[in-house]
């Protein structure tokens, strides 16, 4: 999240994307971009040697953009284990493979064409077994492969080039930006019948290195699931484009679902269907951080708190949170209203008055302009108001950054603007001691009791809203399921 915020204007015009979280395009982050962490030890015999300048380079951009990389020996020994399999079984068992968890909650997994494999912890923390990760994994090396990720990075070379050509004909780097923006959209993802053969290759990969191949179908139908749930939270709200869920690339239809099935049939009996390594799985995961990295900020309900930076806020009621790596954006249940925080620098010679005023955002009624002190700190609003959306801004002068607090709302009654203002002021700074007692939520592996269900064990999460669908998620259970005496199932807790 770094740069500043100067071609606001024609963003903000384009009102009716800010409840998507698209606004504000050249913003400044809530702190300065991540540096990657050095991964652990993780990559085959001469991996890095065998990268050019350029693909590290790629690799350790990849790692900061999604938080740096996630060190647990356990996890990382266990995934390694699986990739070791998967590439012996594989139709290029000399290909290396270098693969990295990710320390980011977003449920995604990628290849580049080198043999290099991320995976981040949120999509470890839905599998449930060996097997389902390993149907995950087995579809990316898949893609390298059958090298349709270096035809994607072919392309998306392509990509950047024209976008850079429009902006140095048209003299315009946004409209050359939203050339390379709408590029990357078009390759997210990789063709139908890329993912087709990726799903082929990799339950054959799977079933013969021993693994259940209907983890695949599993795994899938898993995140279809949560994938309707983060919908019915979040109002179809979309974070990072770097961080874009795995499902966004690798949609769980119910035509793959079906085709994956007929895939694995090929290899197994669905009553003989091979190993899944639930017990080993959930003895990897347990302890592993769940959702947000306090480290990096977090939210809990209405509230989000970033002890490293100092300060937190509350949302207004009804409304969801999401912590993206470019803000943090909210939307109430209706999607009428909408939010976003974000940071830029700011002169300390210009006035926050001054700043709402500059013109970074259009439609600004000047005679709204206020400066006040929110909790200690200078503070400036105002109103701003386009063709389907209005606008209450707040600029909070908080250390050496300013942090603007944005309100849009299809209609902006004197109601809904005080409930804007009462969530404005909630904005502060935490104690040392706050900050200190902060802890993450993480994946915890329970038993299950005689007298154990789903709605008990549901009671045990500390997660702060759909306790009940959560759980059945994370454990692939459907509402009805009873639970299994002497099982083991994950819950989420401190």
């Amino acid at each position: 999240m770094t740069g500043a915020a100067p071609r606001m204007a024609r963003a903000l015009a384009l009102a009716g994307l800010f409840a998507l979280g698209l606004v504000l395009a050249g913003c400044a982050g809530l702190e300065p971009a991540r540096q990657a962490q050095a991964p652990t030890p993780q990559a085959a015999p001469g991996f890095d040697d065998m990268m050019t300048p350029a693909q590290r380079r790629e690799h350790e951009r990849l790692v900061a953009s999604y938080g740096g990389a996630y060190n647990d020996p356990k996890l990382q020994a266990e995934v390694q284990q699986i990739v070791t399999r998967l590439v012996a079984a594989s139709e290029r068992p000399d290909q290396k493979y270098r693969v990295t968890i990710l320390n980011s909650p977003a449920i995604n997994a990628f290849a580049l064409p080198n043999g290099s494999l991320y995976v981040t912890r949120g999509l470890l923390a839905l599998a449930s077994d060996n097997a389902e990760i390993a149907s995950v994994l087995a579809h990316e090396m898949a893609h390298v492969i059958a090298n349709h990720a270096a035809t994607r990075e072919d392309q998306m070379k392509q990509a950047v080039l024209v976008s850079r050509v429009i902006s140095d004909v048209v003299n315009d780097p946004d409209l050359g930006a939203l050339a390379l923006a709408k590029s990357r959209i078009s390759l997210a993802s990789f063709s139908r019948a890329q993912e087709l053969e990726a799903d082929a290759i990799g339950v054959g990969i799977s079933a013969r290195a021993g693994f259940d191949p209907y983890g695949a179908e599993r795994f899938l139908t898993t995140m279809g699931k949560q994938a309707s749930l983060k919908t019915a939270s979040t109002m179809g709200q979309t974070g990072s484009g770097e961080q874009a869920d795995f499902l966004a690339t690798h949609p769980a239809t119910p035509e793959r679902i079906s085709i994956v099935m007929a895939n694995a049939r090929e290899y197994a009996s669905p009553n003989k269907p091979g190993e899944r390594d639930r017990g080993e799985y959930l003895g990897a995961i347990d302890g592993l951080v769940y959702g947000d990295d306090p480290k990096e900020g977090f939210i809990r309900g209405r509230r989000f708190f970033h002890p490293k930076l100092g300060f937190t806020f509350s949302a207004p009621e009804g409304f969801a949170l999401e912590n993206t790596s470019q803000a943090v954006l909210g939307a109430s249940a209706s999607g009428r209203e909408a939010l976003r925080l974000d940071a830029v620098r700011v002169p300390g010679d210009q006035s926050l008055a001054q700043y709402l005023s500059s013109g970074w955002i259009e439609g600004v009624e000047v005679s709204s302009v206020e400066s006040l002190v929110l909790n200690g700190f200078p503070a400036a609003t105002a109103v701003a108001r386009g063709d389907q959306w209005s606008f209450r801004m707040f600029a909070i002068r908080f250390g050496s950054d300013v942090y603007r607090l944005i309100f849009a709302a299809r209609e902006l009654t004197p109601e809904l603007d005080q409930s804007f203002r009462a969530a404005a002021e909630t904005f502060r700074r935490v104690s040392i001691e706050e900050a200190e007692n902060v802890k993450p939520l993480r994946i915890r592996i329970v038993t299950a009791g005689i007298t154990d269900t789903p709605e008990k064990m549901a009671a045990k999460m500390d997660t702060q809203d759909k306790a009940l669908e959560r759980f059945l998620i994370l454990n692939g259970l459907d509402r009805g399921d009873k639970l299994v005496y002497g099982e083991q199932y994950k819950i989420v807790a401190e």
